[in-house]
C-alpha cells in the first residue's frame, strides 16, 4: 500500500479506538529521545510527499503515521523497511531523513506525552472528526494533522483548544 511492499495500515476514524490502539505502545516509549525521522520524498519536484507515512525514531521503535480522506489516521509500528524502493506508479519516491523544521526541533528532546486530537462538528451524521497525533518533547509540541487526504506537520506551540469544537484524547 502506498507505494511501500508489505505496508498494511489498519486505518481509523474514531480518537478513541486510536488512542486504545495504541497506549500501550506509546507508553513504552515515553521519556525516549527522538533520534531521527523520515519523509516520502518527490526526487523530480525535490519536495515532501505528503500522500506517504511519516517515521519517527525512538531507540526501541519506530512509529508511522499517515492521514488519508478528510478524517482518517494509521499509526504502525516498525513495519517500513526504508531501505526498500518505493513503488509509486509515475513517480520517483525515496525515503529522506530529517528534512523538516518542525519535526527537527523536537530531535534529541525525549517523548514527554502523546494525544489524539479531534474537532468536534455539529453535523450529525459526523459528530467527531479525528484530527491529528499530537506529541510533547517537553515544550516542543509536534503535530501530525489530516490536511485533507495527505499529512500535514506542524510544530506550532501548545494552544488552548476551543472547547466544544476540539478534544484532546490522551494517549500516553
Amino acid at each position: 500500500m502506498l507505494g511501500i511492499e508489505g505496508y498494511e495500515p489498519m486505518w481509523h476514524h474514531d480518537a478513541n479506538a486510536l488512542a486504545g490502539a495504541h497506549r500501550h505502545r506509546f507508553a513504552r516509549i515515553i521519556g525516549q529521545p527522538l533520534v531521527g525521522s523520515w519523509l516520502m520524498w518527490d526526487l523530480d519536484s525535490q519536495c515532501w510527499f505528503t500522500g506517504g507515512p511519516v517515521v519517527l525514531g525512538f531507540p526501541d521503535a519506530n512509529i508511522e503515521i499517515t492521514h488519508r480522506k478528510f478524517d482518517e489516521c494509521a499509526i504502525s509500528w516498525d513495519t517500513i523497511d526504508m531501505q526498500a524502493s518505493l513503488d509509486w506508479p509515475g513517480l520517483r519516491l525515496d525515503w529522506w531523513a530529517d528534512t523538516h523544521p518542525a519535526i527537527l526541533s523536537a530531535r534529541g528532546r525525549p517523548l514527554t506525552r502523546v494525544n489524539i486530537i479531534e474537532r468536534i462538528s455539529p453535523n450529525s451524521w459526523r459528530p467527531q472528526v479525528l484530527h491529528a497525533v499530537e506529541f510533547f518533547f517537553g515544550d516542543q509540541r509536534l503535530a501530525l494533522f489530516n490536511a485533507m487526504d495527505e499529512n500535514g506537520l506542524s510544530g506550532d506551540p501548545e494552544v488552548s483548544l476551543p472547547v466544544g469544537f476540539w478534544r484532546r484524547i490522551p494517549i500516553a
